[in-house]
C-alpha cells in the first residue's frame, strides 16, 4: 500500500522486494500472471534441465543452481513464460520424475542427452543431506476485547520479519502447556489463567521438522513487554490474515477454524468471539 498504491508490482525484481516473495514466487508471480519473461525454477524444472543437458555436477552447489537459473531464463524470454514455466514444472512432475521417468512419452526425448546416454534415472546428482532437526514448538490464540495478538519475527534468521502467533520453543522434558505459559512469561510478560490445546501441526524446512503445538487462551493478564519479537500487534481477524506469514502460522490458523487454509481467512473474518477465530 505505501510502496505501489494497493498494485501488485508486474515484474520480478520489485516483487521480491515484497515481504514472502522469494525469487521462485516472483518469477511465477510475474510470468504467469503478467506474461512478463522470468524463470521458474523448482525441483521439477532442476530435474528436468539436469538431464536434458546431461549435468552432472551437484546441483546442490550454488554455482550449478545458478547456470539452472540462467538457462530457465533464456526459455523463459521466449512467447508465452507462463506456459513454459508450468509445462516445466508439469513435465518433471508427470513424466521426467525422480525414479523410472517415462521418457517415451516425453516431448524432449529427442533432445534429452541423458535419454541418449541411457542414464536419465542418475540424474540429477545429490550429495547426501544434511540430517533434518526436529524442533517441537508450542503458539497461542490469544485474543483480548476481540482483537488477536500476534508478534514480528526479527528480520535475521528463519522467516524474518514475517509474523505469528506468540509461542516458542519446548525445551528440556516441559509439556506444551508448560512451555506456552513459560514462553508468553518470558518474551512477553503475559500470564494467561488457561490454555486449552487445539492440536498440532507439522512443517518441512530445508533442514528442520517442525512440530507446532497450537492452544486457545484465556485472556491474559499483564502489559506486553517485548523481548525477542522486532514488534507486535493486537489486531482484528480480518486484519491479522492480511499480515505476510511464514507457512507454520497459516497451518495453525486454519487448525484453530478446523479447516483448510483456505477457509480459514473467511472464518477469521467473520467471528472476532474473545475466545478463539
Amino acid at each position: 500500500m505505501d510502496e505501489h498504491a494497493g498494485e501488485l508490482p508486474r515484474d520480478a525484481a520489485r516483487l521480491r522486494a515484497l515481504k514472502g516473495i522469494g525469487r521462485y514466487t516472483a518469477g511465477a508471480v510475474a510470468s504467469i500472471a503478467f506474461g512478463a519473461g522470468e524463470p521458474v525454477v523448482d525441483g521439477n524444472v532442476v530435474r528436468v534441465l539436469a538431464r536434458l543437458l546431461a549435468v552432472r555436477d551437484d546441483v546442490g552447489e550454488r554455482a550449478v543452481m545458478e547456470r539452472f537459473w540462467d538457462v530457465a531464463g533464456t526459455l523463459a524470454r521466449g512467447v508465452r513464460p507462463g506456459d513454459l514455466n508450468q509445462s516445466l514444472m508439469e513435465l518433471g512432475a508427470t513424466i521426467c520424475t525422480p525414479r523410472a521417468p517415462r521418457c517415451p512419452e516425453c516431448p524432449l526425448q529427442k533432445d534429452c542427452e541423458a535419454h541418449r546416454r541411457g542414464d536419465a534415472e542418475t540424474l540429477p546428482k545429490r550429495t547426501r543431506r544434511t540430517r533434518t532437526r526436529n524442533i517441537t514448538a508450542v503458539a497461542g490464540w490469544i485474543v483480548r476485547r476481540g482483537r488477536a495478538l500476534v508478534v514480528q519475527r526479527p528480520e535475521d534468521g528463519l522467516l524474518g520479519g514475517l509474523w505469528e502467533l506468540p509461542g516458542g520453543d519446548l525445551e528440556d522434558d516441559a509439556t506444551p502447556e508448560a512451555a506456552l505459559h513459560r514462553c508468553l512469561d518470558e518474551r512477553l510478560g503475559l500470564a494467561v489463567a488457561r490454555a486449552t490445546r487445539v492440536g498440532e501441526i507439522e512443517h518441512l524446512f530445508t533442514h528442520r521438522r517442525l512440530r507446532l503445538h497450537v492452544f486457545r487462551c484465556q485472556e491474559p493478564s499483564g502489559r506486553v513487554h517485548r523481548r525477542d519479537h522486532a514488534a507486535h500487534r493486537w489486531l482484528s481477524p480480518a486484519a491479522l490474515c492480511e499480515l505476510p506469514q511464514g507457512g507454520p502460522t497459516r497451518k495453525a490458523l486454519a487448525l484453530l477454524c478446523e479447516g483448510s487454509a483456505e477457509p480459514h481467512r473467511r472464518r477469521l473474518r467473520g467471528r472476532a468471539a474473545p475466545h478463539g477465530p
